[in-house]
């Protein structure tokens, strides 16, 4: 059955995407490829600073990149060294250390913000470098987490340090891990070790965590709620969007009519869109209404989701 998720948003704007922008990075081993997608008009419009999921590449998300650009945004993708596509050995000495690289390319991308600007037709001067949101989904998640000051334990040196910038203002993380110790399964212990030990209490930037009530990851024995621990386990001023039915995808967000998509369902899609882009809006100071529909839509009775703030 189709529903109207009920929520409001703005008129969508015609948007440019323009790709690779390369930069250098030698220590990385690969030069680093850059997408840009940004709407045509519009000044001091905000970044947000999106991570894909393991495997995943810079062309991945379209219908939540898309609709962020159509609304305002200038959205930053890139491909990170777990992509299938640049496809690492299994012994590539980089591989424990994959986590570390996601959050030097994010640096990277801040670092040359300028450059990167200028390398898109029209885009030069209009950018606001004050305003910055870093988004990701799963693997990507915990890559805008580690931004506003998630911290990871290393599992080669055992020290968890603070990786945060100070240029991200807020972030977003779309279906992603939640707490390590003796959750994990065995499975995810081995293969994916910066997920053993996450402290999420140092995170003061705003933040909303979307997750899939179905999201059930061979990764925690706890089940979808894990999902949810980047919001639980975090201080206040974040929001929590759980998705009805959600499965890892949530509904489609890597892509249309990708075959990773276990619970294809364009409604949900549709919600995380309009969740998503109303809470960047609202974080970002550049409409306040949209969210608030959202809050006052999104209780318990809705058929899609539930959206809960502290």
């Amino acid at each position: 059955m189709h529903h109207t998720t009920g929520l409001t948003g703005p008129a969508p704007r015609a948007t440019v995407s323009v790709k690779p922008l390369v930069l250098s990075a030698p220590q990385r081993g690969e030069d680093q490829h850059v997408r840009i997608t940004a709407p045509t008009t519009g000044t001091s419009l905000p970044v947000v600073l999106f991570a894909h999921g393991f495997g995943s590449d810079l062309d991945g998300y379209a219908p939540l990149v898309d609709h962020w650009a159509s609304g305002g945004f200038v959205v930053i993708q890139t491909t990170h060294l777990d992509s299938k596509r640049l496809g690492l050995p299994a012994d590539d000495p980089r591989r424990p250390e994959m986590w570390r690289y996601r959050v030097q390319d994010m640096r990277r991308i801040l670092d040359e913000l300028t450059t990167l600007e200028a390398s898109v037709p029209g885009l030069e001067g209009r950018i606001d470098h004050s305003r910055v949101v870093a988004a990701g989904h799963s693997f990507g998640g915990q890559t805008a987490g580690i931004l506003v000051g998630l911290r990871v334990t290393d599992p080669r040196t055992g020290a968890a340090e603070d990786l945060s910038d100070s240029r991200v203002m807020a972030s977003i993380q779309l279906a992603t891990a939640g707490k390590g110790g003796d959750e994990l399964t065995p499975f995810a212990h081995d293969n994916l070790p910066w997920l053993r030990d996450q402290d999420f209490s140092h995170i003061t930037a705003p933040g909303l965590v979307v997750a899939g009530d179905k999201d059930d990851l061979p990764l925690s024995t706890r089940g979808p709620a894990w999902t949810a621990d980047p919001y639980t386990l975090s201080r206040g001023n974040k929001s929590l969007l759980t998705v009805r039915g959600g499965e890892h995808f949530l509904g489609g967000i890597s892509g249309h009519q990708v075959t990773e998509t276990t619970d294809e369902n364009p409604d949900r899609v549709a919600l995380v869109q309009q969740v998503t882009l109303a809470y960047l809006r609202h974080v970002t100071g550049t409409d306040l209404t949209d969210w608030k529909n959202a809050q006052a839509v999104l209780t318990d009775g809705h058929p899609l989701g539930r959206l809960e703030s502290k």
